[in-house]
């Protein structure tokens, strides 16, 4: 079932935004970008795309590219999204995350946007009680970042109740990686994901590696994390987006990752392997609001989706990210 309009995708000239909008062009959708280019980088924005430059608050500028572009569907990716800095500046998260969100939920209902799809967080877990996590495990966070996630997810539930509109939510792992073909990357200035920190490291731009806690109950102490890779969940929006308009009358909350996890040790492993380097690493004490493993159960994205993931390979993700990162040493 094809989408009668656009897609708006807001953050879209941000890490897994643009991914979003590579994935979404290259499936033959139109796409208009929203982004305030706080964080994101107009020349991350696929040219196939119309860049919208403007806050996702600014109701009178996205209500008019709503309608100027026939918007159809919104995705979701526009907000802050590190962890350490939300448990510091708590309000800044509820503003940019879930405030905003609100605002660009109304501007969606009032002109009559039909599905919506969120970027959302296995941060909303907090600690789990088990690991892997289910989409229905408690789901009770354990810093400002997940919880300004979560009363996200509560707001499109009660609004696709009221509106006639459904979503899907996407509770990402820890993304990494970047587009195969070079397209794409992280190029975020003082970056806090891991993989990508250590390819800085290994390309001269760090010169170490630091590891946030060595005391956590998993195999060697470190924290453990599903990866996925940038692409693949960039595919699995797309697909998520078909389903939406297959199926209008429901929503969805969906895990997304590999159901496999690593530690930092063993990322820091692979990076090594991939480099022929060995990078330093710093061992420090826990940071606040790290919980000790988060694996998804990705069972359920399997079930309600045709999308399978083509680059779970730990090694193949160091990879890309490295490619990336030299690129960008390239840019200067």
């Amino acid at each position: 079932m094809a989408l009668n309009g656009k897609v708006m995708v807001t953050g879209g000239a941000g890490y897994i935004g643009s991914h979003a909008v590579l994935a979404l062009c290259d499936a033959g959708y139109d796409v208009v970008v929203i982004d305030n280019l706080v964080t994101g980088f107009d020349w991350a924005v696929d040219p196939r795309a119309t860049l919208v430059r403007a806050n996702i608050e600014d109701d009178a500028t996205v209500r008019a590219t709503i309608r100027d572009h026939r918007v159809a569907a919104i995705m979701h990716f526009a907000g802050s999204v590190v962890v350490p800095e939300s448990v510091s500046d708590p309000l800044k998260y509820y503003r940019n995350n879930t405030a905003a969100t609100r605002a660009l939920l109304e501007s969606a209902v009032v002109e009559g946007v039909p599905h919506f799809i969120f970027s959302s967080t296995a941060a909303t877990y907090g600690t789990p009680v088990k690991v892997p996590v289910v989409e229905t495990d408690p789901t009770v966070p354990i810093n400002p970042y997940g919880m300004s996630k979560l009363m996200t997810e509560a707001m499109l539930r009660d609004v696709a109740a009221a509106h006639p509109i459904n979503y899907c939510a996407l509770r990402y792992f820890n993304v990494a990686g970047a587009d195969p073909q070079g397209r794409s990357g992280q190029s975020t200035i003082g970056a806090t994901h891991l993989i990508k920190i250590a390819v800085e490291a290994a390309t001269g731009k760090r010169d170490a590696v630091s590891v946030f806690g060595t005391d956590f109950d998993t195999p060697d102490g470190t924290g453990v994390r599903d990866y996925i890779h940038v692409s693949d969940l960039a595919a699995a929006h797309v697909s998520a987006l078909e389903l939406l308009i297959a199926e209008p009358a429901k929503s969805h909350t969906l895990n997304a990752g590999y159901n496999r996890g690593f530690s930092v040790n063993e990322v820091l492993d692979a990076v090594d392997r991939v480099t022929n380097l060995t990078i330093q690493r710093r061992y420090e004490g826990r940071r606040a609001g790290d919980p000790a493993a988060l694996v998804a159960d990705n069972s359920a994205i399997l079930a309600a989706l045709p999308w399978r993931p083509q680059r779970d390979d730990l090694d193949g993700i160091v990879k890309d990210a490295l490619a990336w990162e030299r690129k960008l040493a390239e840019r200067g």
